[in-house]
């Protein structure tokens, strides 16, 4: 299994965005994870199209924007134009899930579904056909620096489970990412549930001191050996 890490930029020093994008990529991470937040669907207000337009020239990586919004659609088109390469929302905040999904692709990104901790997976029983990745929160949305929820693991397991005979059937493959507390202590535990991408903020972002442009070369090196371990 291939594996991917995507430092979330909410973790950041947004007064050094650009500079802590190119550094973090130029440290082995493979992925740049955009948390979009709206105070509306989550209690906490973050950022816009307008900030992943101005951070796409500092990479080539691929943009993982994870929109925490609702209503989604009118904004999808905004972040495709933008930079984005994949584009991830909640089922409860779509009032038609196909639709969205079939408007990301449209928009010329990857789409993919978001299950927050008390929400059921079967919303992607029906849309697996338009799905690239699907995303399961292991803290509850809105803010960063929170623990991993355990049960996440067994939630995991059964997107595993899903995602696994639907590429039997299908051939298609469907990337499962995991979002939330992840840190080099359980990245293993989390790897062997079954996510093959991982989220990881302040574990990534908060290495370190600000002034030394190497600074996460160490942290990720250390997700990367818990990871060849499995």
């Amino acid at each position: 299994m291939t594996f991917r890490i995507a430092p979330s930029i909410l973790s950041a020093n947004f007064a050094k965005l650009g500079e802590e994008v190119a550094n973090v990529i130029a440290s082995g991470a493979d992925w740049i994870h955009f948390d979009v937040m709206d105070n509306h669907y989550v209690p906490n207000l973050t950022i816009g199209p307008l900030v992943c337009e101005a951070i796409r020239p500092c990479t080539t990586a691929p943009i993982d924007v994870h929109l925490m919004v609702k209503p989604v659609d009118r904004i999808v088109p905004d972040f495709a134009k933008a930079g984005a390469n994949i584009i991830t929302f909640h089922p409860e905040a779509s009032e038609h899930i196909d639709r969205t999904l079939g408007l990301i692709r449209d928009s010329g990104c990857q789409a993919g579904l978001v299950f927050n901790p008390a929400t059921p997976l079967n919303w992607m029983d029906h849309v697996m056909d338009k799905l690239d990745m699907v995303l399961v929160m292991s803290v509850n949305p809105g803010f960063g620096g929170q623990s991993f929820i355990p049960g996440a693991l067994d939630k995991l397991r059964e997107a595993r489970a899903k995602i696994d005979a639907y590429t039997a059937r299908t051939g298609r493959q469907i990337l499962l990412e995991v979002d939330g507390g992840v840190k080099v202590d359980n990245i293993a535990a989390v790897a062997r549930a079954g996510a093959d991408t991982f989220v990881a903020g302040s574990a990534v972002f908060g290495a370190g001191k600000d002034t030394d442009p190497q600074r996460y070369n160490s942290v990720l090196a250390d997700l990367r050996t818990a990871l060849a371990g499995i």
